[in-house]
């Protein structure tokens, strides 16, 4: 039969019965048990739905259309009984367009699916023992309660095999194969169920049947109502324990029940919870010493010296700053700033640069252990060797092997959908398409630059800055707050827009190309959406970053961008400011929108088919009458979570030298995000299919790329973006002779020492500003900070010694930073293994007795017939070397 499945039902997908009679699902009227999980004779399991609309009562097509579609639908449907499957159909009880379809498997069907798919089913108990952690009396304060949701049985186990069936410990055939694993095989049947052919090319599979309307949903069942038991004896409820018990808020701070989540939801849903969980509980450490060092620059703020200055009248109080803008913008004094230098003291301080060196450190422990862990639920869940034994080919890519290679491995030939040229001419279709893409998204930042050169002229002149002014707005809102906010509002509508496009030509381009397993199709999507979105996101804090005020000449000779618009420059604090305000209205505005996606919506629509259907409350309703109402969960499933998580991962990393708290940030969001997850999964959409998964995927390389790159953004955030280096610089160098005049090292004078001067008798025409100039001064200061030689020097306007010593302890410092850093990580991953020992025994004591019991009976088989001849030849052997008598 397995021959038999592998030569008729994969490669061809069954055959189309023209001339014969099909067969039909056996009709049956519902009865009085809404909760029941089984056909009407209580005792076949449903193990899928399907629903469509009767042809006959619909009205939106022409007549042949839906005789056509009717015909596909008899077809599959005769072809899923042929198969083995069993059908039944009952008529919904509030439309009686909708008719349901429950499909149940057989025991002789799910053995030999089983076997075709390498399911790894239970041998025997896990005889190991597990040690317990000292630690055990402090986590069971977190746990699940135990009698609630019970701890799930160990078992060592083995790709299923029909001839070994009596080697597998099965106590009841009805539970030998859980509901998950059930309906993840009717599944694999249905997506290879052949229901029509054209032009000698077959069409198969429930998906393409949802796309064209045929049938309105497919979905396995949940197992009872989450907000109370089940009414039939026979079902466990395991929704509504996982509703009470993970999904409520009440259990914030508990931990998952993983195995009981896996066991509902299939693996690929476990792995998803299990990293976030992991994921959120490694920030703890990081949000607690961000904190810290947030307290630390709160404390010592009213010691920062610089920041004094700029706040003293006598000091800041007679800086007069040149114009920021060509002829619009007037002079203003140096004290307007005084409040963002003492806000800049919070974040710009030394507590900063041991956070952006701790977080290097902690995102390799974070990525070291979550290998471990990833290992240990890898055997635990069955999945060590999933991708080589288990995974199968998409049937998509199935149905277009038009093509025959030569294996190099088995030296026969095998069906590809492409030759060699024409994978060529996909990837380069494809990888021009995404670096289009890019350019338009990198286009959108230019165009939002453009936007911050041109409004702030019109900020300038609106909110214009005076001398002496008192005006508490005028002491908050300047044209560059004002620039940095409205710019960041809008690039977050246009990452929102461009996400929602590329999201579509993404799918596009991934089906184009024609990925061979399902693993494969996610892990090509996840590659081009993340470097979409990591372009998308992250662009405009790199610009902020590294970019803004950066090259900009000075007052007179300054720097235009397109040749028509002066270049940005960052206050006398720097722009680390401005990199925290973008980096909040991005981080908060994508966490409210990703809630209302995921939230509000399958809620609103969940009420709003609920109030539609008023007669419910008057008819009893049955179970798969209930879930077909709720939200379908999307062929991505869960691509999003993750790639908010990672998007987030990103910018907790990235740049947290600009912003301590965004690791407590981040975990207050992802211990709600757990459990609106959960609760989403649980209560407003409907059960997913059960799918496995090894890990997590192309997101594992991804979060590796990011720490690496962490490190040197944070070096450069601090070197370059920071005002941190030339302080010390200022501090260990030019307070004191020869360069200073301080008899000791301070931080006394910085601000006048690293605001160049310059002469107004020497602005251009084309950026004097129209405002006169007021008393007796004939010069002013910069802007930013830009260490050049004063008027009336030699070397007047050009960078003076000041300036190289700084850029010469920028570099130093980045290239020490980055190298500590590199090396610690280097020593931590040497260190802790991927695979802990533990997890080694378990999976060596498993493949031994999966080799003994196993192939125990075969042997066994062999020695039979075998015994009596062996039995003579030791006899004979025994009589003929008999040793003679001395």
């Amino acid at each position: 039969l397995v021959l038999e499945l592998n030569q008729v039902i994969i490669p061809t997908y069954g055959t189309v019965p023209e001339q014969q009679n099909l067969h039909t699902p056996e009709w049956v009227d519902l009865d009085d048990k809404p909760d029941s999980l089984f056909f009407k004779d209580g005792q076949r399991r449903i193990d899928f739905v399907l629903v469509y609309e009767d042809e006959s009562k619909k009205m939106t097509h022409k007549r042949s259309d839906r005789k056509k579609q009717k015909r596909k639908r008899q077809v599959y449907e005769s072809n899923l009984i042929n198969y083995g499957l069993q059908l039944e159909a009952t008529r919904s009880v509030l439309d009686e367009k909708l008719i349901f379809v429950k499909v149940h498997a057989p025991w002789e069907v799910l053995c030999t699916y089983a076997e075709v798919m390498h399911i790894k089913l239970p041998l025997q108990h896990n005889d190991l023992k597990t040690r317990n952690s000292s630690f055990n009396w402090f986590s069971t304060l977190f746990r699940v309660d135990e009698s609630i949701i019970k701890p799930e049985q160990e078992f060592f186990t083995a790709p299923f095999q029909k001839e070994h069936l009596s080697s597998f410990y099965i106590q009841d055939k009805d539970t030998f194969f859980n509901p998950a694993t059930r309906s993840r095989i009717v599944h694999f049947i249905l997506s290879r169920v052949e229901y029509a052919t054209k032009n000698n090319v077959k069409r198969f599979g429930i998906n393409k049947l949802l796309d064209t309307g045929i049938y309105k949903a497919a979905f396995p069942l949940h197992d009872s109502s989450f907000r109370h038991l089940s009414t039939d004896p026979n079902c466990p409820s395991e929704r509504y324990l996982l509703y009470r018990e993970w999904a409520h808020p009440k259990n914030i701070f508990k931990l998952q029940p993983l195995d009981f989540i896996r066991k509902y939801y299939g693996e690929k849903i476990g792995i998803y919870f299990a990293w976030l969980g992991f994921y959120t509980n490694m920030l703890t450490v990081a949000a607690v010493v961000g904190v810290g060092c947030f307290l630390y620059g709160c404390l010592t703020k009213d010691n920062c010296t610089w920041s004094q200055e700029v706040c003293d009248p006598n000091i800041g109080g007679n800086i007069i700053m040149c114009p920021q803008c060509d002829k619009a913008c007037t002079y203003w004094n140096l004290t307007i700033t005084c409040e963002s230098s003492k806000k800049l003291c919070i974040f710009d301080s030394f507590g900063t640069l041991v956070f952006a060196v701790f977080m290097g450190i902690w995102v390799t422990f974070f990525l070291e252990f979550w290998k471990r862990r990833q290992a240990e639920l890898e055997y635990e869940w069955d999945t060590v060797e999933y991708l080589e034994q288990e995974e199968q080919v998409r049937p998509e890519y199935e149905a277009r092997c038009t093509h025959t290679v030569m294996n190099e491995i088995t030296q026969q030939e095998e069906h590809v959908p492409y030759t060699a040229w024409g994978k060529c001419v996909r990837m380069t279709f494809c990888t021009s398409a995404i670096f289009f893409w890019i350019l338009l998204i990198i286009a959108s930042v230019v165009g939002i630059i453009v936007y911050r050169l041109s409004v702030f002229l019109v900020f300038s002149a609106t909110l214009s800055q005076h001398i002496g002014g008192t005006e508490v707005i005028r002491k908050y809102l300047t044209p560059q707050t004002a620039t940095s906010v409205t710019a960041s509002l809008i690039s977050f509508v246009v990452i929102m827009i461009l996400n929602i496009i590329y999201e579509k030509v993404a799918i596009l381009i991934t089906d184009f190309e024609l990925p061979r397993t399902q693993t494969d199709y996610e892990n090509s999507l996840t590659t081009k959406m993340f470097l979409f979105q990591f372009v998308n996101y992250y662009s405009s804090c790199f610009y902020i970053a590294f970019f803004k005020g950066k090259f900009v000449g000075h007052p007179g000779s300054p720097v235009y961008w397109l040749g028509k618009y002066r270049n940005e420059e960052c206050d006398p604090g720097g722009c680390l400011l401005e990199l925290t305000t973008q980096l909040a209205i991005i981080v908060g505005g994508k966490a409210i929108w990703n809630n209302i996606q995921e939230v509000l919506l399958p809620l609103i629509k969940n009420l709003i088919g609920r109030y539609s259907a008023a007669a419910r409350s008057e008819k009893v309703v049955p179970r798969w009458e209930h879930d077909y109402h709720l939200q379908p969960i999307g062929k991505l499933g869960l691509f999003y979570e993750y790639l908010e998580m990672v998007i987030q991962f990103g910018f907790v990393t990235l740049f947290v030298a600009s912003f301590p708290l965004a690791p407590l940030l981040a975990l207050i969001n992802n211990m709600l995000e757990i459990r609106l997850d959960a609760w989403k999964l649980t209560t407003q959409f409907r059960r997913m299919v059960p799918q496995k998964a090894q890990d997590i995927g192309a997101w594992q390389p991804i979060l590796q790329g990011i720490a690496i790159l962490a490190v040197v953004t944070n070096a450069m955030i601090i070197a370059f973006t920071s005002d941190m280096i030339p302080r010390l610089v200022y501090y260990w160098s030019f307070s004191v002779p020869p360069y200073g005049s301080h008899s000791s090292h301070t931080m006394k004078g910085y601000i006048n020492s690293t605001l160049s001067v310059f002469n107004i008798s020497d602005f251009k025409n084309a950026s004097k500003p129209f405002s006169p100039w007021f008393g007796n001064q004939t010069t002013c200061r910069q802007v930013y900070r830009d260490l050049r030689y004063p008027p009336g020097h030699q070397h007047q306007y050009e960078h003076n010694i000041y300036y190289w010593h700084v850029i010469a302890a920028k570099l130093a410092f980045i290239i020490v930073m980055e190298h500590v850093i590199y090396f610690v990580k280097f020593i931590i991953s040497y260190v802790i293994p991927d695979v802990s020992q533990k997890t080694k025994s378990k999976v060596k004591r498993e493949k031994y007795l999966t080799q003994k019991l196993l192939h125990e009976n075969d042997l066994k088989g062999v020695k039979k017939p075998m015994g009596k001849i062996a039995n003579k030849i030791v006899k004979g052997t025994d009589s003929t070397f008999q040793p003679k008598d001395d």
